[in-house]
């Protein structure tokens, strides 16, 4: 790993720009390159700076944080995007991921969270916080619709977070960032479940997953 890591920080409100730069500040190897309280300024600074992470808000002015990404993502592509942000519903977590976020964690989360986003986002891998992971896989096994608990009783919940993504229109490659388990992983884990649940396709898992209530 490099001996520094740039950061861009992008958030509407100042205090939060100034206590994340002060909170940087106490990490080791990462520095703050610049903070903005307006997203659209983001692309000017990276066409005459060289930065790794742009750590943004989600709902911002002008550009929210996705539309930031979107852009990035274009014009950027080696530039990752840490979204840090209170928006912990799963519709939001499902457009950031598609608009190819490298992580998603919550403003409730601490130093040492901030910290492991980092490194794990530089070393190459996602990142996503466990809340973020827990909201996307929601409706425990007691709350599920019992129109056939005899079969839902023989997944596992590991198998009941892949259906629901599934069903949730995420490719194996999103599943395997998401979970954090590899591609061959989940490919096996859905043979197992066509095979446990007797559907021919991802269309019969969808089927599957409506009629217990694992989606909404």
């Amino acid at each position: 790993m490099q001996s520094s890591i740039r950061l861009v920080i992008v958030d509407d409100h100042q205090i939060v720009l100034d206590s994340l730069k002060m909170l940087f500040g106490t990490i080791e190897n990462i520095t703050v390159a610049v903070t903005f309280t307006d997203s659209r300024n983001v692309m000017s600074f990276l066409e005459e700076h060289e930065v790794d992470i742009v750590v943004s808000d989600l709902h911002m002015p002008h550009l929210s944080g996705i539309d930031l990404t979107l852009v990035l993502r274009e014009r950027f592509p080696t530039v990752k995007v840490l979204l840090l942000t209170m928006a912990e519903d799963a519709t939001h977590i499902r457009e950031a991921i598609k608009a190819g976020v490298n992580g998603y964690i919550l403003k409730k989360s601490g130093r040492e969270e901030l910290e492991k986003a980092i490194y794990t986002l530089m070393s190459g891998r996602k990142y996503y916080s466990e809340a973020v992971i827990e909201e996307l896989s929601s409706s425990a096994p007691e709350d599920l619709n019992d129109a056939r608990p005899d079969t839902i009783l023989h997944l596992t919940s590991r198998e009941i977070e892949i259906i629901k993504l599934i069903a949730n229109e995420f490719s194996t490659n999103e599943i395997s960032d998401i979970l954090c388990i590899s591609v061959p992983t989940v490919e096996t884990h859905r043979r197992n479940l066509m095979q446990k649940l007797s559907v021919k396709s991802v269309a019969g898992v969808v089927k599957y997953a409506m009629r217990h209530g694992l989606v909404k």
